[in-house]
């Protein structure tokens, strides 16, 4: 027995599979790489990392200007402009050998196998930054460490608007990309240090089943260049 013919002037609903993409060179947009079970753990993780003992905060700039995302570090925590091992009082936690292995995992994904710096790519700190629904990031460069390894970016909750730059000027030109839950963006080589922003959350976006009543999670993984510490 077949279905029935949708009604005439009703069309049917779908969505097309979202491709992976190069957005520049080196940079690279994998659509859904997180599996559900993943992300849902991550989300319970990040709830972990955000109650201390350095808890998830509005960073203050040194112009005075505090940024409307809240931010927590792990392996090093990150002051404008510039990783410490302590953050206000106390130590950050360490680096999961699990999510560098993560990181790892990303690179190879995004460059393949066989790219030297992907069987190299040793993430020695993460920035997670949650985003309510009126959280920006400017256009800024990530110019704190002293290796040029790529930077892997994982997204989970509400999609956003992602806005990859080049490496000259904030300004044009630029690509606006949608970042969805689960969805893997690295960024090296030639791009490593493109400007890049958040100019906008889409709110109700994100999948209940994750267990977040809203917002998005951004997970930003980096080698710092800075000697292990004990």
């Amino acid at each position: 027995m077949t279905d029935p013919p949708a009604p005439i002037g009703v069309p049917e609903l779908f969505e097309l599979p979202r491709e992976r993409a190069q957005i520049a060179p080196g940079a690279v947009h994998v659509p859904g790489w997180l599996e559900p079970g993943e992300q849902r753990e991550l989300v319970r993780r990040c709830r972990e990392w955000a109650a201390g003992p350095v808890p998830m905060r509005h960073v203050v700039l040194p112009g005075g200007g505090r940024m409307s995302v809240r931010s927590v570090t792990l392996g090093w925590d990150w002051e404008p402009y510039r990783y410490l091992r302590t953050g206000p009082g106390k130590r950050a936690l360490d680096m999961p050998p699990w999510l560098g292995e993560l990181g790892r995992r990303a690179v190879v994904e995004a460059y393949g196998p066989e790219d030297p710096g992907a069987r190299g790519y040793r993430p020695d700190t993460a920035l997670v930054n949650f985003y309510d629904a009126a959280a920006r990031m400017g256009m800024h460069q990530d110019r704190d460490e002293f290796s040029a390894a790529p930077v892997v970016s994982l997204s989970l909750g509400d999609a956003c608007v992602f806005r990859f730059g080049n490496t000259e000027t904030r300004s044009a030109p630029y690509r606006d990309v949608e970042l969805r839950s689960g969805d893997l963006f690295v960024f090296g080589g030639p791009s490593r240090y493109a400007f890049h922003g958040v100019p906008r959350i889409r709110p109700g976006t994100g999948s209940a089943e994750l267990g977040m009543k809203g917002g998005r999670l951004n997970i930003t993984l980096r080698m710092t260049g800075h000697a292990p510490a004990g």
